[in-house]
Protein backbone atom coordinates (compact mmCIF):
# COMPACT_ATOMS: atom_id res chain seq x y z
CA UNK A 1 0.00 0.00 0.00
CA UNK A 2 2.72 1.98 0.97
CA UNK A 3 4.51 1.68 -2.62
CA UNK A 4 1.78 2.54 -4.20
CA UNK A 5 0.56 5.68 -2.39
CA UNK A 6 4.63 6.59 -3.42
CA UNK A 7 4.30 5.62 -6.70
CA UNK A 8 1.29 8.22 -7.17
CA UNK A 9 2.56 10.93 -5.51
CA UNK A 10 6.17 10.08 -8.17
CA UNK A 11 3.82 9.87 -11.16
CA UNK A 12 1.21 13.37 -9.71
CA UNK A 13 4.61 15.18 -9.87
CA UNK A 14 5.98 13.96 -13.12
CA UNK A 15 2.56 15.13 -14.40
CA UNK A 16 2.46 18.45 -12.92
CA UNK A 17 5.84 18.89 -14.08
CA UNK A 18 7.53 19.02 -10.62
CA UNK A 19 9.98 16.54 -8.80
CA UNK A 20 9.05 16.44 -5.08
CA UNK A 21 11.54 18.82 -3.36
CA UNK A 22 12.95 18.12 -0.18
CA UNK A 23 13.82 20.26 2.80
CA UNK A 24 17.43 19.89 1.77
CA UNK A 25 16.56 21.73 -1.44
CA UNK A 26 14.58 24.57 0.64
CA UNK A 27 18.30 24.93 2.83
CA UNK A 28 20.13 25.02 -0.36
CA UNK A 29 18.05 27.63 -2.73
CA UNK A 30 18.09 29.98 0.40
CA UNK A 31 21.53 29.55 1.94
CA UNK A 32 23.81 28.98 -1.24
CA UNK A 33 26.79 29.99 0.57
CA UNK A 34 26.72 27.64 3.55
CA UNK A 35 29.83 25.61 2.42
CA UNK A 36 31.31 28.59 1.50
CA UNK A 37 31.29 31.54 -1.16
CA UNK A 38 32.01 31.08 -5.34
CA UNK A 39 35.44 31.73 -6.60
CA UNK A 40 36.98 32.31 -9.81
CA UNK A 41 40.89 32.26 -10.79
CA UNK A 42 42.64 35.80 -10.44
CA UNK A 43 39.35 37.65 -9.06
CA UNK A 44 39.26 39.03 -5.29
CA UNK A 45 37.87 41.94 -3.43
CA UNK A 46 39.20 44.88 -5.39
CA UNK A 47 40.17 43.71 -8.63
CA UNK A 48 39.26 45.87 -11.37
CA UNK A 49 38.02 44.48 -14.75
CA UNK A 50 38.95 47.13 -17.37
CA UNK A 51 39.30 46.56 -21.37
CA UNK A 52 42.86 45.37 -20.23
CA UNK A 53 41.85 42.58 -18.80
CA UNK A 54 38.35 41.67 -19.67
CA UNK A 55 38.91 38.25 -21.48
CA UNK A 56 40.72 36.71 -18.44
CA UNK A 57 37.35 37.31 -16.44
CA UNK A 58 35.02 36.39 -19.44
CA UNK A 59 33.37 33.37 -18.02
CA UNK A 60 32.50 34.87 -14.73
CA UNK A 61 30.77 37.97 -16.49
CA UNK A 62 27.54 38.15 -18.41
CA UNK A 63 27.60 38.81 -21.72
CA UNK A 64 26.60 41.77 -22.12
CA UNK A 65 28.70 42.84 -19.26
CA UNK A 66 31.32 41.42 -20.99
CA UNK A 67 30.93 43.61 -24.03
CA UNK A 68 30.51 47.08 -22.59
CA UNK A 69 33.51 46.12 -20.61
CA UNK A 70 34.91 45.20 -23.90
CA UNK A 71 34.45 48.24 -25.71
CA UNK A 72 36.00 50.54 -23.21
CA UNK A 73 32.57 51.69 -21.39
CA UNK A 74 32.79 51.19 -18.05
CA UNK A 75 35.08 48.81 -15.85
CA UNK A 76 34.03 46.81 -13.01
CA UNK A 77 34.94 46.81 -9.50
CA UNK A 78 34.58 43.55 -7.77
CA UNK A 79 33.60 43.37 -4.27
CA UNK A 80 33.23 40.73 -1.52
CA UNK A 81 30.31 38.19 -1.40
CA UNK A 82 28.20 38.71 0.80
CA UNK A 83 25.00 36.84 1.97
CA UNK A 84 21.68 38.03 1.43
CA UNK A 85 19.54 36.26 3.85
CA UNK A 86 15.47 36.46 3.33
CA UNK A 87 12.74 37.33 6.07
CA UNK A 88 12.40 34.13 7.94
CA UNK A 89 8.90 34.28 7.00
CA UNK A 90 9.07 33.72 3.69
CA UNK A 91 11.68 30.73 4.42
CA UNK A 92 9.14 29.14 6.20
CA UNK A 93 6.12 29.49 4.18
CA UNK A 94 8.34 28.12 1.83
CA UNK A 95 8.67 24.86 4.17
CA UNK A 96 5.18 25.14 4.94
CA UNK A 97 3.75 24.99 1.55
CA UNK A 98 6.68 22.18 0.12
CA UNK A 99 5.49 20.53 -2.64
CA UNK A 100 1.81 21.84 -2.76
CA UNK A 101 2.38 23.79 -6.12
CA UNK A 102 2.13 21.85 -9.18
CA UNK A 103 2.38 23.10 -13.05
CA UNK A 104 -0.16 23.08 -15.47
CA UNK A 105 -0.81 20.65 -17.94
CA UNK A 106 1.15 22.76 -20.44
CA UNK A 107 3.28 25.73 -20.61
CA UNK A 108 1.87 28.22 -20.03
CA UNK A 109 -1.12 27.06 -17.96
CA UNK A 110 -1.97 28.21 -14.32
CA UNK A 111 0.33 26.50 -11.57
CA UNK A 112 -1.70 25.06 -8.83
CA UNK A 113 -2.03 24.69 -5.18
CA UNK A 114 -0.12 27.26 -4.37
CA UNK A 115 -0.25 29.15 -1.24
CA UNK A 116 3.13 31.38 -0.13
CA UNK A 117 6.71 31.37 -0.46
CA UNK A 118 9.33 29.85 -3.09
CA UNK A 119 7.47 28.00 -5.18
CA UNK A 120 9.68 25.38 -6.43
CA UNK A 121 12.82 25.45 -4.48
CA UNK A 122 14.19 22.70 -6.00
CA UNK A 123 17.83 22.89 -8.26
CA UNK A 124 16.50 23.72 -11.54
CA UNK A 125 17.33 20.28 -13.79
CA UNK A 126 18.84 20.75 -16.98
CA UNK A 127 17.23 17.16 -17.92
CA UNK A 128 13.70 19.40 -16.91
CA UNK A 129 12.30 20.65 -19.78
CA UNK A 130 10.15 23.06 -17.54
CA UNK A 131 12.82 24.13 -15.34
CA UNK A 132 12.62 27.55 -16.69
CA UNK A 133 9.40 27.68 -16.30
CA UNK A 134 9.49 26.63 -12.79
CA UNK A 135 12.13 29.80 -11.56
CA UNK A 136 9.78 31.89 -13.75
CA UNK A 137 6.92 31.15 -10.84
CA UNK A 138 9.74 31.46 -8.06
CA UNK A 139 10.04 35.20 -9.65
CA UNK A 140 6.59 36.27 -10.10
CA UNK A 141 6.07 35.02 -6.33
CA UNK A 142 9.54 36.47 -5.16
CA UNK A 143 10.15 39.13 -2.75
CA UNK A 144 10.43 41.81 -5.51
CA UNK A 145 10.25 44.61 -2.49
CA UNK A 146 8.61 42.10 -0.19
CA UNK A 147 4.53 42.60 0.48
CA UNK A 148 4.57 46.71 0.33
CA UNK A 149 7.74 49.50 -0.53
CA UNK A 150 7.71 52.39 -2.02
CA UNK A 151 10.85 54.19 -4.18
CA UNK A 152 10.40 57.59 -3.25
CA UNK A 153 12.03 59.25 -5.90
CA UNK A 154 12.81 57.30 -8.46
CA UNK A 155 14.91 59.70 -10.72
CA UNK A 156 15.77 58.78 -14.00
CA UNK A 157 18.48 60.66 -16.56
CA UNK A 158 18.30 60.35 -20.33
CA UNK A 159 22.05 60.53 -21.34
CA UNK A 160 23.58 60.43 -24.93
CA UNK A 161 25.91 57.99 -24.15
CA UNK A 162 28.54 59.74 -27.07
CA UNK A 163 27.97 63.55 -25.99
CA UNK A 164 27.34 62.67 -21.68
CA UNK A 165 24.69 65.51 -22.46
CA UNK A 166 21.52 64.41 -19.42
CA UNK A 167 18.52 65.33 -22.03
CA UNK A 168 15.86 65.31 -19.53
CA UNK A 169 14.98 63.80 -15.50
CA UNK A 170 11.99 62.54 -14.34
CA UNK A 171 11.37 61.86 -10.92
CA UNK A 172 9.09 59.52 -10.16
CA UNK A 173 7.56 58.17 -7.08
CA UNK A 174 7.05 54.39 -7.05
CA UNK A 175 5.09 51.97 -4.93
CA UNK A 176 4.17 48.77 -4.87
CA UNK A 177 1.56 46.16 -2.97
CA UNK A 178 1.44 42.28 -2.65
CA UNK A 179 -3.13 41.87 -2.01
CA UNK A 180 -2.16 38.06 -1.88
CA UNK A 181 0.31 35.69 -0.06
CA UNK A 182 1.85 38.01 1.84
CA UNK A 183 4.24 36.65 4.37
CA UNK A 184 5.05 39.46 6.78
CA UNK A 185 3.57 42.37 6.75
CA UNK A 186 -0.01 43.12 8.16
CA UNK A 187 -2.54 41.71 6.56
CA UNK A 188 -1.58 38.56 6.09
CA UNK A 189 -2.17 36.34 4.20
CA UNK A 190 -4.13 38.90 1.99
CA UNK A 191 -5.24 42.41 1.92
CA UNK A 192 -9.17 42.54 1.91
CA UNK A 193 -11.56 43.53 0.00
CA UNK A 194 -9.77 42.12 -3.05
CA UNK A 195 -13.04 41.31 -5.47
CA UNK A 196 -10.85 41.55 -8.37
CA UNK A 197 -8.31 38.71 -6.39
CA UNK A 198 -5.74 40.91 -7.69
CA UNK A 199 -1.95 39.29 -6.71
CA UNK A 200 0.08 42.99 -6.89
CA UNK A 201 0.03 46.57 -7.89
CA UNK A 202 2.37 48.96 -9.28
CA UNK A 203 1.29 52.52 -8.77
CA UNK A 204 3.79 55.44 -9.92
CA UNK A 205 3.52 59.00 -10.29
CA UNK A 206 5.80 61.26 -12.17
CA UNK A 207 6.36 64.79 -10.14
CA UNK A 208 8.81 66.59 -12.27
CA UNK A 209 9.30 67.82 -14.80
CA UNK A 210 6.48 70.35 -14.98
CA UNK A 211 5.35 69.28 -18.34
CA UNK A 212 4.98 65.23 -17.18
CA UNK A 213 3.73 66.03 -13.57
CA UNK A 214 1.26 64.23 -12.28
CA UNK A 215 1.33 61.60 -15.01
CA UNK A 216 0.71 58.88 -13.16
CA UNK A 217 0.73 54.75 -14.09
CA UNK A 218 -1.05 51.52 -12.21
CA UNK A 219 -0.63 48.17 -13.12
CA UNK A 220 -2.77 45.36 -11.48
CA UNK A 221 -1.46 42.10 -11.83
CA UNK A 222 -4.31 39.13 -11.40
CA UNK A 223 -3.46 36.27 -9.19
CA UNK A 224 -4.70 34.35 -12.23
CA UNK A 225 -1.75 34.14 -14.77
CA UNK A 226 -3.92 33.44 -17.83
CA UNK A 227 -5.75 37.16 -17.45
CA UNK A 228 -4.01 39.72 -18.76
CA UNK A 229 -2.47 42.55 -16.26
CA UNK A 230 -4.74 46.21 -16.83
CA UNK A 231 -3.03 49.17 -16.95
CA UNK A 232 -4.27 52.64 -16.52
CA UNK A 233 -2.46 56.08 -17.17
CA UNK A 234 -3.51 59.11 -15.64
CA UNK A 235 -2.51 62.10 -17.69
CA UNK A 236 -2.30 65.60 -15.57
CA UNK A 237 -3.03 68.13 -18.70
CA UNK A 238 -5.78 65.94 -19.64
CA UNK A 239 -7.44 64.96 -16.38
CA UNK A 240 -8.64 62.22 -17.02
CA UNK A 241 -7.73 58.21 -16.90
CA UNK A 242 -7.42 55.75 -20.02
CA UNK A 243 -6.32 52.04 -19.98
CA UNK A 244 -3.65 50.98 -21.89
CA UNK A 245 -4.07 48.63 -24.80
CA UNK A 246 -1.71 45.31 -24.15
CA UNK A 247 1.08 46.18 -26.73
CA UNK A 248 1.57 49.63 -24.95
CA UNK A 249 3.24 48.37 -22.49
CA UNK A 250 5.92 47.62 -24.94
CA UNK A 251 6.13 50.93 -26.12
CA UNK A 252 9.10 53.12 -24.85
CA UNK A 253 7.73 54.83 -21.85
CA UNK A 254 7.87 58.08 -21.30
CA UNK A 255 10.43 58.39 -24.13
CA UNK A 256 13.40 56.47 -22.09
CA UNK A 257 14.97 53.27 -22.44
CA UNK A 258 13.03 51.49 -20.67
CA UNK A 259 8.97 49.20 -21.92
CA UNK A 260 6.77 49.77 -18.86
CA UNK A 261 7.55 45.48 -19.43
CA UNK A 262 10.95 46.07 -18.52
CA UNK A 263 10.18 47.13 -15.00
CA UNK A 264 11.83 45.23 -12.38
CA UNK A 265 14.00 43.15 -14.86
CA UNK A 266 10.64 41.55 -16.49
CA UNK A 267 7.03 43.03 -15.89
CA UNK A 268 4.87 40.72 -17.44
CA UNK A 269 3.08 37.19 -16.84
CA UNK A 270 4.77 34.37 -16.98
CA UNK A 271 2.25 33.30 -20.04
CA UNK A 272 3.72 35.84 -22.29
CA UNK A 273 6.61 34.30 -22.19
CA UNK A 274 8.32 30.36 -23.23
CA UNK A 275 10.89 30.02 -20.57
CA UNK A 276 14.05 28.17 -20.92
CA UNK A 277 16.76 27.07 -18.38
CA UNK A 278 20.00 27.52 -19.75
CA UNK A 279 22.29 26.51 -16.95
CA UNK A 280 23.98 27.58 -13.78
CA UNK A 281 27.41 29.48 -13.32
CA UNK A 282 28.97 31.83 -11.27
CA UNK A 283 28.64 35.14 -12.74
CA UNK A 284 29.33 39.03 -11.47
CA UNK A 285 26.07 40.63 -10.39
CA UNK A 286 25.59 44.60 -9.87
CA UNK A 287 25.05 43.94 -5.45
CA UNK A 288 27.16 45.71 -2.66
CA UNK A 289 26.56 47.33 0.96
CA UNK A 290 24.96 51.26 0.06
CA UNK A 291 26.76 52.71 2.95
CA UNK A 292 30.15 51.27 1.92
CA UNK A 293 29.67 51.73 -1.76
CA UNK A 294 30.94 55.08 -4.08
CA UNK A 295 28.06 57.85 -3.82
CA UNK A 296 27.50 60.49 -5.73
CA UNK A 297 27.23 64.23 -5.99
CA UNK A 298 25.15 64.46 -9.32
CA UNK A 299 22.04 64.38 -7.39
CA UNK A 300 22.22 67.06 -4.15
CA UNK A 301 22.18 64.25 -1.21
CA UNK A 302 18.59 64.38 1.14
CA UNK A 303 17.86 66.00 3.85
CA UNK A 304 18.76 63.14 5.97
CA UNK A 305 21.81 62.57 4.59
CA UNK A 306 20.87 59.92 1.83
CA UNK A 307 23.26 60.12 -0.95
CA UNK A 308 22.51 57.89 -4.19
CA UNK A 309 24.68 55.52 -5.68
CA UNK A 310 27.30 56.88 -7.82
CA UNK A 311 27.70 56.49 -12.13
CA UNK A 312 30.24 56.88 -14.32
CA UNK A 313 31.67 55.54 -17.77
CA UNK A 314 30.89 56.52 -21.30
CA UNK A 315 28.24 59.34 -21.16
CA UNK A 316 27.66 58.46 -17.29
CA UNK A 317 25.36 55.21 -17.85
CA UNK A 318 27.77 52.82 -15.47
CA UNK A 319 26.74 51.89 -11.76
CA UNK A 320 29.96 52.62 -10.23
CA UNK A 321 29.65 50.66 -7.09
CA UNK A 322 30.92 46.95 -6.66
CA UNK A 323 30.07 43.85 -8.50
CA UNK A 324 29.68 40.55 -6.49
CA UNK A 325 30.75 36.80 -8.10
CA UNK A 326 27.43 35.13 -7.53
CA UNK A 327 25.72 32.25 -8.06
CA UNK A 328 23.13 32.64 -11.07
CA UNK A 329 20.59 30.85 -13.22
CA UNK A 330 20.94 31.90 -16.63
CA UNK A 331 17.51 32.13 -18.05
CA UNK A 332 16.10 32.78 -21.64
CA UNK A 333 12.44 34.27 -22.48
CA UNK A 334 11.48 34.07 -25.87
CA UNK A 335 7.59 36.04 -26.85
CA UNK A 336 4.77 33.99 -27.16
CA UNK A 337 3.30 36.85 -29.27
CA UNK A 338 5.05 36.95 -32.70
CA UNK A 339 4.50 40.74 -33.11
CA UNK A 340 6.29 41.20 -30.17
CA UNK A 341 9.50 44.08 -30.49
CA UNK A 342 12.19 41.65 -28.79
CA UNK A 343 13.29 38.53 -30.33
CA UNK A 344 14.72 37.13 -26.40
CA UNK A 345 16.05 38.19 -23.05
CA UNK A 346 18.81 36.58 -21.33
CA UNK A 347 18.59 36.90 -17.50
CA UNK A 348 21.17 36.16 -14.72
CA UNK A 349 18.65 35.05 -12.08
CA UNK A 350 20.78 35.56 -8.51
CA UNK A 351 20.16 31.98 -7.17
CA UNK A 352 19.65 33.41 -3.67
CA UNK A 353 17.21 36.36 -4.38
CA UNK A 354 15.81 35.19 -7.54
CA UNK A 355 14.78 38.57 -8.97
CA UNK A 356 14.66 38.67 -12.65
CA UNK A 357 17.38 41.84 -12.33
CA UNK A 358 20.48 41.73 -12.05
CA UNK A 359 21.79 41.72 -15.29
CA UNK A 360 19.82 41.42 -18.35
CA UNK A 361 20.30 41.31 -22.26
CA UNK A 362 17.52 42.17 -24.98
CA UNK A 363 18.09 41.27 -28.05
CA UNK A 364 15.50 42.99 -31.28
CA UNK A 365 13.70 41.27 -33.17
CA UNK A 366 16.66 40.06 -35.60
CA UNK A 367 18.32 38.65 -33.11
CA UNK A 368 20.47 41.25 -32.78
CA UNK A 369 21.89 42.58 -29.36
CA UNK A 370 19.77 45.70 -28.80
CA UNK A 371 20.30 46.77 -24.89
CA UNK A 372 22.14 46.05 -22.03
CA UNK A 373 20.32 46.66 -18.66
CA UNK A 374 21.09 46.07 -14.63
CA UNK A 375 19.59 46.76 -11.80
CA UNK A 376 21.73 46.85 -8.16
CA UNK A 377 20.80 45.69 -5.40
CA UNK A 378 21.71 46.93 -1.81
CA UNK A 379 22.02 44.60 1.33
CA UNK A 380 18.91 46.02 3.35
CA UNK A 381 21.17 45.99 6.53
CA UNK A 382 23.37 48.82 5.04
CA UNK A 383 20.89 50.94 3.58
CA UNK A 384 18.57 53.14 5.20
CA UNK A 385 17.53 52.54 8.68
CA UNK A 386 14.33 51.26 8.03
CA UNK A 387 14.98 48.92 5.37
CA UNK A 388 17.39 47.08 8.32
CA UNK A 389 15.72 43.88 9.25
CA UNK A 390 13.73 43.34 6.41
CA UNK A 391 15.58 41.00 4.47
CA UNK A 392 14.73 42.39 1.17
CA UNK A 393 17.18 42.93 -1.25
CA UNK A 394 16.77 46.68 -2.02
CA UNK A 395 16.86 47.83 -5.66
CA UNK A 396 19.55 50.51 -5.77
CA UNK A 397 20.06 51.87 -8.91
CA UNK A 398 19.83 50.85 -12.78
CA UNK A 399 21.40 51.12 -15.51
CA UNK A 400 19.44 50.60 -19.49
CA UNK A 401 22.21 51.00 -22.41
CA UNK A 402 20.75 50.81 -26.08
CA UNK A 403 23.91 49.80 -27.79
CA UNK A 404 22.59 50.33 -30.97
CA UNK A 405 21.56 53.69 -30.48
CA UNK A 406 24.83 54.95 -27.75
CA UNK A 407 21.51 56.09 -25.39
CA UNK A 408 21.26 55.21 -22.11
CA UNK A 409 18.52 55.84 -18.82
CA UNK A 410 20.23 55.63 -15.13
CA UNK A 411 17.74 54.90 -12.51
CA UNK A 412 18.83 56.65 -8.75
CA UNK A 413 16.54 55.01 -6.32
CA UNK A 414 15.71 55.57 -2.55
CA UNK A 415 13.99 52.59 -1.64
CA UNK A 416 11.91 52.09 1.61
CA UNK A 417 10.03 48.58 2.56
CA UNK A 418 7.21 50.64 4.42
CA UNK A 419 3.94 49.87 4.74
CA UNK A 420 2.89 52.75 5.53
CA UNK A 421 2.96 54.67 2.40
CA UNK A 422 1.00 51.90 0.59
CA UNK A 423 -2.43 52.20 1.50
CA UNK A 424 -4.20 49.62 -1.15
CA UNK A 425 -7.07 52.37 -1.81
CA UNK A 426 -3.71 54.44 -3.70
CA UNK A 427 -4.03 51.31 -6.24
CA UNK A 428 -7.30 52.11 -7.19
CA UNK A 429 -8.02 53.80 -10.85
CA UNK A 430 -10.30 56.40 -8.30
CA UNK A 431 -7.13 57.29 -7.13
CA UNK A 432 -4.89 58.83 -9.70
CA UNK A 433 -7.74 61.75 -10.41
CA UNK A 434 -6.58 62.35 -6.56
CA UNK A 435 -2.68 63.60 -5.59
CA UNK A 436 -0.14 61.28 -3.60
Amino acid sequence: MLKKMSLALVMAGLVGGAFAATEADVESTFFPYKKGFPSFPGLSAGTVISKDNVDQFKDALAEGTYMMIKNGYTTVTVGETIDFQLPKEYIQATKDNLNKTQLGAKAGDNISGFVAGRPFPEEPDAKDPRAGEKLAWNYKYGLNWGDNAVIKPLIMKYRNMESGAVERTLTNHFSFLNFKHRIKDDPVPEVTPNPSDLFRAIYLEVVGPEDLKDTKLLIQRYDDDSKLDDAYLYLGFQRRVRRLAAGQVTDAFLGSDLMIEDFEGYNGRVADMKWTYKGTKNVLLPMWKHNEAPLGDEIPADDDGYKYIKFGGKGGCFLQAPWQLRKAYVLEATPVNPNHPISKRVFYMDAQLQNLNGAIEIYDRNGKLWKVWSVGKSHPDYHLPINKGTGIGIDDGFQMVDVQSNHCTTGHFRGEVDKSQTPPQKFQVQYMRGSD
